[in-house]
């Protein structure tokens, strides 16, 4: 058994693109410049604090992260560490990795304080997975040996007892559907109809479905999607900000820039000005607690 804080750890690969499954460090994940600013990822990884206290800014959620403290962060979110006063391992992972694998990629906590046997079992998984990587990553059957290793990490963490579960409701598989369908086409419509149309039911049952899940309806949970995204490319990129109202849909930036200021409550211009500051900026509206299962938007 592998010691609970000292996690081995496995240098950047030369080629990330190339490789599925790799471990770094918190400080490697960090660009050049530091945290100055979020960082967009591109894969979905894993974070398991090793020392030290400080806090991840997860989609300008601030989640508090000491020793034992998980998270898992998905590709097209941003984020931003402490360090040097956080530390920890990261397990990082291309989308089509788990593609044939028996789980399930959106089952388990996106953040965890781990304690007792549950904590020494995932240190135990993160470190072999980490040992493995570094010692065999040449090798060709590495690849379904990290594979499945991850598999079995996602799997326990999945078992994680994660508070009381609330019963299924009727509605709550509607607003997942929907969910589902705004995330493949927020960029072209913010029309509620054009999503009933496409599920089959009325806007009446969207909304009932929105407001029992969310307590919002049907169109702010629409529009908070395309405001989210907004805030995530503001933050982690240098893109103008006419193009980014384009990539949304918006024709004109007057249009997103109004947008914008509604659904977050600062200008596009003054939200990417604050980008730099420490500490979490204006979240598109009041979301539900922080429990990572019930979490809308974690694409």
């Amino acid at each position: 058994m592998v010691p609970s804080g000292h996690l081995a750890t496995a240098l950047p690969d030369a080629a990330v693109g190339s490789v599925e499954i790799d471990t770094i460090t918190l400080c490697d994940l960090a660009p050049a410049s530091g945290w100055r600013r979020p960082v967009l990822l591109d894969r979905e990884l894993i974070m398991l604090a090793t020392s030290g206290h400080g806090f991840a800014e997860v989609d300008f959620r601030a989640l508090p992260c000491r020793p034992g403290t998980l998270l898992r962060v998905r590709p097209g979110q941003v984020l931003r560490c402490t360090p040097p006063q956080l530390d920890a391992t990261v397990v990082r992972w291309h989308p089509a990795t788990l593609h044939g694998l028996d789980v399930d990629a959106d089952d388990g906590p996106t953040w965890v304080q781990l304690a007792g046997e549950d904590e020494d079992a995932v240190i135990n998984e993160v470190s072999q997975l980490t040992v493995d990587s570094r010692r065999h990553g040449d090798v060709p059957a590495a690849r379904s040996l990290l594979r499945h290793q991850l598999t079995v990490l996602l799997l326990r963490l999945s078992m994680l007892p994660t508070g009381a579960r609330r019963a299924a409701r009727p509605e709550e598989a509607t607003f997942r559907r929907l969910c589902r369908e705004v995330e493949l086409d927020y960029q072209r419509t913010r029309r509620v109809e054009d999503y009933a149309d496409r599920l089959g039911c009325s806007v009446r049952t969207l909304t009932r479905a929105c407001l029992a899940a969310t307590g919002r309806s049907a169109k702010q949970v629409v529009d908070e999607r395309v405001a989210l995204q907004a805030s995530r490319l503001l933050a982690a990129t240098d893109q103008p900000i006419a193009w980014i109202g384009r990539q949304l849909g918006f024709s004109e930036p007057t249009n997103f820039g109004r947008f914008f200021t509604r659904e977050v409550g600062v200008s596009p211009g003054a939200f990417r000005a604050a980008r730099e500051q420490p500490g979490p900026r204006p979240v598109v509206r009041p979301r539900p607690p922080a429990d990572a299962a019930t979490d809308t938007w974690r694409a």
